[in-house]
């Protein structure tokens, strides 16, 4: 379930995403993935890799990105920013976590994207 806290919205308990996985969550201007780093830290951006649209979501994390399940492009989690040859960016959300729940900016995630 959904519900803000203030400025933040709970999308769940960090434990419900797997080390190294991702969850998505659908909003009113598109799925945003919500990523967990195998040393627990949080990252939040849109599911759709600049390359070809590819969902980010399903792509493989190590370490602080993500690979792209359709081609390999390499995303930064912190930044967004493409890494190695290829270029390209998509939008990050501010992520956090606080007694056990991640919680995303509702703010950021109603007026849309951001980078």
């Amino acid at each position: 379930m959904i519900w803000p806290t203030s400025n933040w919205i709970d999308i769940g308990a960090l434990d419900d995403i797997p080390r190294r996985g991702a969850r998505v969550v659908r909003t009113a201007h598109g799925c945003v993935a919500v990523f967990r780093t195998q040393d627990d830290r949080v990252f939040a951006l849109d599911d759709r890799c600049p390359h070809k649209g590819g969902p980010l979501s399903e792509g493989i994390v190590h370490g602080d990105a993500v690979t792209c399940p359709l081609h390999g492009m390499v995303i930064g989690l912190a930044d967004g920013q493409a890494r190695g040859a290829d270029s390209g960016a998509v939008a990050t959300h501010p992520a956090r976590v606080e007694g056990g729940r991640i919680l995303l900016d509702a703010a950021r995630l109603i007026r849309g994207r951001a980078a």
